[in-house]
């Protein structure tokens, strides 16, 4: 059991957010209990409604989203010596918990000679892919035979249903879960303190494995922040609704657009909001920073150019890249070394 404490200021309390009990309950199941308080009435469901459908529909996953034989006439077919249908390996298959920063899609492969039992560490992965657990089963070779699969990779969100007409080549869509978190559940518990009635809101996090109940919870808060940044550097001037012959406008904002505005009120705006994956870097770019914890714009402001470089698999177009960036949308110079 792990308990965890974090104290957060705010202009009129002090909250207080801890985790309370953290347990793995198989290499398939996490569990996490956290308490965040004290809250104001009304405030703990607030959260706790936002945090839940979060956690439940805006973490992505990586999954196994396609199988491909060309031995495998249709999807109920059975292989001589194989001792599972081909319907009841792709389902397997769907079983298997993927652990990845990979964006896109990408191959893997399966390919293994009999007899003897298929289990996922016989998978060939694309490099920053990890499995979960790798017992998990997926047939049984009961004779000398070559059992040989190609597999695709995505990275999504979501739940993503196979169509009917989505068969083709010996490919076999399979249904995807990319959401790692099984379920969520949020109670209240309201208490007095003096005069003011106050609220403990308690959130309970399972996870898939592929990212632990903390790490769920930080990325649901990650994106939750991220959709109401709009709202917090929409600019005053752009506010109103333009009116021309009774026909209402109203003014598209777009990311791009605010940062070609920030130069003039960049003072203004709290770097610490803005995460790099609103910085249109390309995947391999932003992959590399996540895994050296940067994770917003002033993580990044507290890198040098030098500090970039020590990056692994960093290279000097991606730093040329990054400070034409700052340069082009903050008007930012990123320092060569550090002072």
């Amino acid at each position: 059991m792990v308990r965890e404490k974090v104290t957060v200021s705010t202009s009129t309390r002090t909250l207080q957010w801890k985790c309370v009990e953290s347990r793995a309950d198989g290499k398939r199941l996490y569990y996490g209990r956290f308490i965040l308080s004290p809250l104001m009435k009304g405030q703990a469901d607030t959260i706790g409604i936002a945090i839940r459908r979060a956690l439940l529909g805006e973490i992505e996953g990586t999954c196994i989203t396609r199988a491909k034989s060309e031995k495998i006439p249709h999807e109920y077919s059975t292989l001589a010596g194989i001792q599972e249908s081909v319907h009841e390996i792709l389902m397997n298959l769907k079983e298997i918990v993927l652990r990845s920063n990979l964006y896109g899609t990408h191959d893997a492969s399966l390919c293994v000679k009999g007899p003897g039992y298929v289990t996922a560490q016989d998978i060939i992965l694309p490099p920053s892919v990890e499995i979960i657990d790798n017992t998990q089963h997926i047939a049984s070779l009961t004779e000398p035979i070559e059992l040989c699969i190609g597999l695709q990779i995505e990275r999504n969100r979501g739940y993503h249903k196979k169509t009917p007409n989505n068969f083709q080549d010996g490919s076999y869509p399979i249904d995807a879960v990319f959401m790692p978190v099984r379920n969520a559940n949020h109670s209240i518990h309201s208490y007095r303190n003096g005069n003011e009635k106050q609220e403990m809101l308690f959130l309970e996090i399972w996870t898939n494995g592929s990212l632990t109940p903390k790490e769920a919870l930080h990325e649901a808060s990650r994106n939750l922040i991220d959709l109401f940044i709009p709202f917090l550097h929409a600019e005053e001037e752009n506010s109103h609704l333009e009116t021309n012959q009774h026909k209402v406008t109203l003014p598209l904002f777009t990311f791009h657009d605010r940062l070609a505005k920030l130069r003039k009120i960049k003072k203004k705006i709290s770097l610490k909001y803005i995460f790099i994956d609103q910085l249109e870097l390309t995947p391999r770019i932003y992959n590399c920073l996540k895994r050296s914890n940067i994770h917003t714009l002033l993580d990044l402001l507290n890198n040098s150019q030098e500090d970039l470089m020590n990056i692994e698999h960093f290279h000097i177009e991606d730093v040329k890249h990054i400070v034409g960036v700052l340069e082009n949308n903050f008007a930012i110079d990123l320092p060569k070394k550090k002072c």
